[in-house]
């Protein structure tokens, strides 16, 4: 059994609404009287994290996300319930928290470092790599008042990361720095994964939250809608996220209602059946699996627009979804407007098996898209692409966006809408995911002798 870091029982967090500040007061002088409207930011939480996992934790705005890590940070008191957390705890939370704007960075720096239980000594002998890892230079004896937001992520995370926690929890602070800072606090995250600790992430981001995340929970309303592969959780949310606003409680309520541990195993399941089969026999020509059939797909709220069978096929026609490397294919899918709809283009998204996304396109740009199609019309739109997949296993979405109250929307979406194959190969030197078509040159560059490899993809220049 794994060693449980976070255990949440029962959590739930209330927030008392006066209308009037005198209410409180009243209340307080008077308590046979409730004067303030409740607001349950977290009802009825239960969730164990076990050291060493990557929790991703997703939800629309007002989700009660932030209120989560706050309760597990220990900077809020759960209403009901019971919470325990074994390790230290590591928060990087709200912008501006645990900071005074007042002092200058290198103040926070001890004042911070102190709170999150380091020594005097300790922090003093990693104040440098603080300051390296921040970057801010010059401005580290400057009030914080002063930095712009990037800069205070900067040091947050750089005070944050710097007490070795043995749980770091994150929360949307990442969006805030640049690309180069986002892919270094990503580094040190995964820095923490590799020597055991215990990660909670914060983030819109459905591919950091994928690629990262070794579970995920969906969170709505203060409620636990929905909690296991990052995939399926991800996938779901965006569902939500996406669906008119007068379906959102029905959808809600389906995703409260569903077998989770059904839907758990059919995702594991096409992963399983992904891993084994990787060794077929080697083909030189693409192939149809007919029992090669998405278990996990879902499909987004209608709007007046239906998705139809997607499939793939050779240039020639031919239907397949064994495919070879290098060669071109049409991923073609059929369109049904039950109302005419305005503004309209297509999409098409890759995905590998974990859900990570590697590549899409769209039928037009947002100045071309197709003005109006009439109610009743039938369109297919196909996509070409050539396969520079390395051997693995593929997912196709399918998405049709439009006008909606002036709102470019998605008509309808279907997640894991179609999946491929890429079969194995002898003598393949690339590696990961995408096939660059590398060549690789050797040179001499003293005067001892080699043999040459006979392998075609690599050349020795003398």
């Amino acid at each position: 059994m794994s060693e449980i870091a976070i255990s949440l029982k029962n959590v739930s967090k209330c927030y008392k609404r006066y209308a009037h500040p005198v209410d409180r007061l009243k209340e307080i002088l008077l308590p046979g009287k409730i004067r303030a409207d409740e607001f349950w930011a977290l009802r009825d939480i239960n969730l164990e994290v076990p050291k060493g996992q990557t929790i991703g934790i997703v939800g629309r705005n007002g989700s009660g996300k932030s209120t989560l890590l706050q309760i597990i940070a220990g900077t809020l008191t759960p209403t009901t319930g019971e919470v325990k957390v074994k390790g230290r705890v590591s928060a990087l939370l709200e912008l501006g928290s645990g900071f005074n704007p007042e002092f200058t960075g290198r103040q926070n720096v001890f004042f911070n470092g102190r709170l999150l239980g380091l020594e005097q000594k300790e922090i003093e002998a990693k104040f440098d790599d603080i300051t390296a890892f921040a970057d801010i230079g010059d401005f580290i004896d400057q009030p914080v008042k002063t930095y712009s937001s990037g800069m205070f992520i900067r040091l947050a995370f750089a005070v944050a990361i710097s007490v070795e926690p043995d749980i770091l929890m994150v929360d949307e602070a990442l969006a805030v720095g640049d690309e180069a800072f986002q892919r270094k606090c990503f580094a040190r995250i995964h820095s923490v994964q590799e020597r055991g600790g215990t990660v909670l992430f914060v983030s819109h981001a459905a591919t950091s939250v994928i690629e990262l995340c070794s579970s995920a929970v969906l969170i709505d309303q203060g409620d636990l809608i929905l909690s296991g592969n990052p995939k399926l959780v991800v996938s779901s949310y965006h569902k939500l996220i996406y669906a008119p606003t007068d379906k959102v409680e029905t959808l809600r309520q389906e995703l409260l209602s569903m077998d989770h541990q059904d839907l758990e195993n059919k995702s594991l399941n096409y992963s399983k059946d992904a891993e084994t089969k990787l060794s077929l026999p080697l083909r030189k020509q693409a192939l149809y699996d007919p029992h090669m059939v998405p278990k996990s797909t879902i499909s987004y709220v209608l709007c007046g627009v239906e998705i139809k069978q997607p499939y793939i096929t050779t240039l020639e026609g031919k239907k397949v979804n064994l495919l070879v490397r290098r060669k071109d294919y049409i991923y073609t899918y059929s369109i049904k407007f039950d109302q005419t709809s305005y503004k309209v283009r297509f999409a098409m998204l890759i995905k590998t098996v974990s859900g990570l996304e590697i590549g899409g396109a769209m039928s037009h740009t947002t100045q071309n898209a197709i003005e109006c199609v009439e109610q009743g019309s039938i369109l297919q739109v196909q996509f070409r692409f050539r396969c520079f997949l390395q051997p693995g296993v593929y997912f196709f979405n399918a998405g049709v966006h439009g006008l909606k109250d002036e709102a470019e929307v998605y008509l309808h979406r279907i997640i894991d809408a179609a999946m491929f194959r890429v079969q194995a190969e002898n003598d393949v030197l690339e590696t990961l995911i995408i096939d660059f078509q590398t060549e690789a040159f050797v040179s001499k560059v003293n005067s001892k002798s080699i043999t040459p490899s006979n392998n075609q993809h690599s050349k020795l220049v003398v």
